[in-house]
Formats: structure tokens, C-alpha cells, sequence
């Protein structure tokens, strides 16, 4: 007697019986967690959710739903599926908008990721190299932490992404770094000569005006880390963000305003006057500036065009022409 493999009989009624709508629903379900709201919502009857619930759940052939005070929970069944209806409603809306820019004329469609703290040259070539294809593709830009950036390309949000080195759990997306960063400690061009006076010394630098990221980011965990291994504790910041721009404003407000920032962006800005770094040199790197893309779509001659134009900006900046002066 032979046994089928359960996972092959799920597949199976997956191929076999398995609608977009279904998927939308439990999806609805877990957004509204009551039967009676997501008849509302999708202007059907009650019953009639009922019973597609139902079907849903003989094809996956377990409950995806447990009743809780709160109303419907998902299980960890249901967590599974609802992981596997948002990537597969994800794929389909990227599908459309890609096949919505082609029929106007662009060559396709990409989503790219950026973290805010990679020089203007860098994000410069990759938006030229999408831009200058013939057709033009249609490009969606989008700013965040290389945590977020890393969960939008699982989710298929982006599909690609201009980042830092993730030790996460990250099987579905392929990794390029492409150079490593020297931090710098960076304050109001007008306060450089005061706060520059002196040895480093992280427990003076520790009492004054931080600007670091977000916590629970990596970066953040990083600095933090640092502090510690001088001995220091970590200081409560007047402000957590990583827009530089936003870092500008209050470097600019605030006398004692100090931040850390990749010395090769803080040269970009130093040009403009408004920020300037501090005579101190910082010994430890910051996690390699890296290109992250979907595994299924590196190949592709889009993804493929964009990882070389960046390794040879990236090699460009790392080893500069010779001056003529």
C-alpha cells in the first residue's frame, strides 16, 4: 500500500482548486477578524463567507481560523497561508503595473529600495543605469531601513534594493556587497573646531546631542554596541532617524547636535558648507554597502545591468583617478 505525501496532496488541491478570491479573503478575514465585517467589506452575505471559508479550508484540508475574544485568530496553519496569500497577491499587483508600463511605452517595471545613508554618486549610477534603457523602464523608489527594505522584497514590495549586508534569514534574495564604509563623526559646520578639541574621548562625546537611527534597527544595535565596548553607556538621542536631510536640520539647530555617518556621504555634504566631519578618525567599518534583489529575478538582463553598473561605481569610488594638479 502505498502512501501519498501530504504535502503533495495540498499542492494538488492548490493547483487544482485554488482561487486569487480565496486568497483575498482570508486575507480580508484577518484584516477584520469577524465574518459579519467581511461581509460588509466584500459585499456579500454572511452565509455566503461561511461557506467560502469553508472550501478554503477542505482545500488546505486543516481550520486556518481559531475563535478568540478578540474575534478570528489565525493559527499556525493560517499564518502560513496568509504568508503565502500576501507574496502571491503581491506578485500579481507587481505583474499588472509591469504589464500597465509596458503597454504605455516603458520597457517594464522596477521597484528599488534605497537606505538613505549611501552616497548620491552610488544611487546616481544605478538610476541612471535604469533609466537609460531603451525602452525606459518605469522606476518605483522607496526610502527605509535595510530591515524594512529586506522585509518589502520578501513580501515582494520591491525588487531590488540598495542597502547594507543582512545576517537575517534572507534565502530568497541574493546578496552583492559592494565596499565597506569608514563612519564619521559628523556636526554643524560652525561647531567643528569646538567639538574637535581634544583626544576621542566617547564619554564626552556620549553627553551630547545624538541623532541616531531608530531602535531595534541594526545600525542602531551597532552604535549602541560601540558605546558599550568603550565603556560608555549609550546616550538617549534628541532625535532617531535615518533621513540625512533631516539630520542636516538639527546638526544646523542644535550647538552640541552630533551624528554618525558614512564618511564618503558626509564628503558629498561637506561640499554644501551646511555639515562638516570632526578631526577624529574612527578605526571600525560599517557593514558593506550592498545590493539585495528577489533570487528569482537576479538574472534577469534588468537586475543583471543594474549589479554591474553599481560594482563598477562602487570600484570607481574606492579607487579614484590619479588629480592632474
Amino acid at each position: 500500500m502505498t502512501h501519498r505525501d501530504p504535502a503533495a496532496t495540498i499542492q494538488h488541491a492548490m493547483l487544482t482548486r485554488l482561487k486569487l478570491r480565496q486568497l483575498n479573503l482570508l486575507l480580508a478575514i484577518s484584516r477584520q477578524r469577524a465574518l459579519n465585517r467581511v461581509a460588509v467589506e466584500m459585499g456579500i452575505s454572511q452565509p455566503a463567507i461561511t461557506k467560502a471559508l469553508r472550501e478554503v479550508e477542505e482545500i488546505f484540508g486543516t481550520a486556518l481560523f481559531e475563535r478568540s475574544p478578540r474575534g478570528l485568530k489565525a493559527n499556525a496553519a493560517g499564518q502560513a497561508v496568509l504568508s503565502y496569500a500576501e507574496r502571491s497577491l503581491a506578485d500579481l499587483q507587481a505583474t499588472s503595473q509591469v504589464l500597465a508600463a509596458i503597454d504605455n511605452g516603458h520597457g517594464g517595471r522596477v521597484r528599488i529600495g534605497i537606505t538613505t545613508q549611501v552616497p548620491q554618486s552610488l544611487l546616481s549610477a544605478a538610476l541612471h543605469n535604469l533609466l537609460r534603457q531603451a525602452p525606459r523602464l518605469s522606476v518605483v523608489l522607496a526610502e527605509g531601513t535595510t530591515d524594512q527594505l529586506v522585509d518589502r522584497i520578501k513580501n515582494r514590495e520591491l525588487d531590488c534594493a540598495l542597502g547594507r549586508s543582512y545576517e537575517g534569514d534572507s534565502a530568497e534574495i541574493i546578496q552583492l556587497p559592494l565596499y565597506e564604509q569608514e563612519p564619521c563623526l559628523v556636526v554643524a559646520t560652525r561647531n567643528q573646531k569646538r567639538l574637535s578639541r581634544g583626544a576621542l574621548d566617547w564619554e564626552k562625546l556620549a553627553a551630547l546631542d545624538w541623532i541616531l537611527p531608530p531602535p531595534n534597527t541594526p545600525m542602531r544595535r551597532l552604535y549602541n554596541t560601540i558605546f558599550i565596548t568603550a565603556g560608555v553607556q549609550p546616550p538617549i538621542p534628541i532625535m532617531e532617524t535615518i533621513s540625512v536631510r533631516s539630520m542636516e536640520t538639527v546638526l544646523n539647530a542644535e550647538a552640541n547636535a552630533i551624528a554618525l555617518l558614512p564618511r564618503d556621504v558626509v564628503n558629498e555634504l561637506f561640499v554644501g558648507g551646511l555639515i562638516a566631519p570632526l578631526s577624529h578618525r574612527i578605526t571600525w567599518t560599517l557593514p558593506p554597502v550592498t545590493f539585495l534583489c528577489q533570487r528569482n529575478l537576479a538574472e534577469q538582463p534588468v537586475f543583471r545591468g543594474l549589479s554591474l553598473a553599481l560594482q563598477e561605481t562602487a570600484t570607481a569610488m574606492k579607487n579614484p583617478p590619479p588629480s592632474n594638479r
